[in-house]
């Protein structure tokens, strides 16, 4: 019986580091529009975007949501 227990313990644990990894994946973009050349907008790992490989300092989703503003079309 009291294998059980540490049985859970352990398939409890390795599903919080497998959820956890997921997270830490970088995800890119490519981004354009009618004034500038296209560019890579990544979603860095502390959550702020990069362009072309440059951290900007900023939160990806607020990044994200002033280039729409501007007219800039990101996908895939």
């Amino acid at each position: 019986m009291k294998l059980k227990p540490a049985i859970y313990f352990l398939l409890v644990s390795l599903l919080g580091m497998w959820s956890c990894t997921k997270d830490e994946e970088r995800s890119c973009s490519t981004c354009e529009n009618e004034q500038t050349s296209s560019f890579e907008l990544c979603k860095e790992i502390n959550e702020n975007a990069s362009v072309n490989g440059k951290d900007t300092g900023t939160d990806y989703d607020v990044y994200l949501s002033n280039l729409k503003d501007e007219g800039v079309e990101c996908g895939g």
